[in-house]
């Protein structure tokens, strides 16, 4: 069970969480069968149009669809743990015949986060089908009698048309001069300011077109698919295997070059900013700050790679740990997020001016998401490279780190290049 090996509950959370399970109908244990099975290639073309879920990243990981459970989970600092302990109640006291033994097999559970902890919005499902493939091996968990259907064909959305989101291109511009000035006024070193854009299809948008074309376009990505939110991030939060966790810390970005020499040239430069460098040390500090009191061991790198990706190039620091017995990876995932590379620095004064200059409420996008099982394995992103669909509509987010030698007219041709990914799922 999720809990293993931790304090005793808070006096009425598990009671609370008891009260959860009986308005959500599940007084029943589930009954959950995981059984190996013929290698399926491709996830993703397996997939049902309604309500899809997913995370694929080189044709691997885990698509599912339907809804053996689900909860809203409560806003506020300790949402992280009522989500452990709903999944430890939910989960661990299924009945389970698991014929494959790995992680993400069993009952497993897809879930997205809002980025502040203050908004609405955070949802966990537990999905009626899961299908899987990694390192060879493929299998299909089902709760209670349920059989895989045939595919219906993809749709595209057809024409899209675009409009402002919360603000205009020149009052983003404007946010992010003022967030300057707040950092060269020494309240912070770093804010990460988003900015949204909003498309309307001729048609209801097929999620399942969506991603298949982020998968095709960005293997190297994690494609996810979770109530809605829908993107290719590059950024892994954590992965747990056991007691081994990874990460990968990106931070500091720049468009590819028009051609190979620019656009070696542009990664030179990329690797030889002081900003961009100082922004990813800011990034690295903040997850080993967070990841030290869980881990026995930690490795992090002394200096970034460069990470190239088909719109944009970033430095990244991956990241490798041994954690305590009995955590899961949701005290990983609460313990790490926000971190510098999507909030700033410090934490708490960034959250603070992004509320201020951004002028929306940024939901799930730059929150965690990704699936967790029994055991506590799992693998969480950031929602990054994203959009929120809901019928023929689609609010898609893109960001940048801001430092005291940003350029307005920088950051904004950077949010643009970010947002290209997205446009490109709609587009085709």
């Amino acid at each position: 069970m999720l809990t293993e090996g931790r304090p005793p509950d808070p006096p009425g959370l598990r009671h609370r969480v008891f009260r959860v399970s009986v308005a959500l109908g599940l007084t029943r244990p589930l009954v959950v069968k995981s059984t190996p099975v013929d290698d399926p290639c491709d996830l993703l073309a397996l997939l049902p149009e309604a309500a899809p879920y997913a995370w694929v990243r080189y044709g691997e990981g885990l698509v599912a669809w339907g809804e053996a459970a689900r909860v809203a989970v409560p806003a506020g600092p300790g949402r992280f743990d009522w989500a452990r302990d709903w999944l430890s109640a939910t989960l661990g006291g299924a009945h389970v015949d698991d014929g494959v033994g790995v992680p993400g097999s069993g009952p497993v559970a897809f879930g997205s986060f809002t980025f502040d902890p203050r908004a609405r919005g955070s949802v966990l499902v537990v999905p009626r089908i899961v299908l899987a493939r990694r390192d060879g091996r493929a299998w299909l968990t089902t709760v209670g009698e349920e059989r895989l259907g045939p595919p219906t064909p993809l749709r595209a959305p057809g024409r899209i048309r675009y409009g402002d989101g919360s603000l205009t291109a020149p009052e983003w511009e404007h946010a992010v001069a003022r967030a300057v000035r707040r950092i060269r006024a020494g309240r912070l070193e770093k804010v990460v300011l988003a900015r949204d854009l909003l498309a309307t299809a001729e048609r209801p948008i097929d999620v399942r077109m969506l991603l298949t074309r982020l998968a095709r376009r960005y293997p190297e990505c994690y494609t996810f698919s979770c109530a809605g939110l829908v993107g290719a991030t590059p950024e892994l939060l954590v992965r747990r295997t056991g007691e081994t966790i990874e990460s990968l810390v990106l931070a500091g970005t720049v468009p590819r070059g028009a051609n190979r020499a620019d656009d070696i040239a542009r990664g030179e430069a990329l690797m030889a900013s002081e900003k961009d460098r100082h922004e990813h040390a800011c990034a690295v500090e903040s997850v080993r700050h967070a990841l030290s009191p869980l881990c026995s061991e930690l490795k992090m790198p002394e200096i970034p790679e460069l990470l190239p990706l088909p719109n944009v190039q970033h430095l990244a620091s991956p990241v490798a740990g041994r954690l305590a017995a009995g955590s899961s990876v949701l005290d990983v995932v609460a313990a790490m997020h926000p971190t510098a590379a999507v909030g700033g620095t410090p934490t708490e004064t960034a959250l603070e001016v992004i509320r201020e200059l951004e002028g929306m409420d940024r939901a799930g996008y730059a929150g965690p998401v990704g699936w967790v099982d029994a055991r506590g394995d799992g693998e969480w992103g950031i929602a990054l490279r994203c959009a929120q669909i809901g019928g023929y509509q689609a609010r898609l987010f893109a960001g940048g780190g801001i430092m005291a030698d940003s350029v307005p007219a920088a950051e904004l041709a950077e949010a643009q290049a970010k947002l290209r990914v997205m446009r490109y799922a709609l587009e085709g």
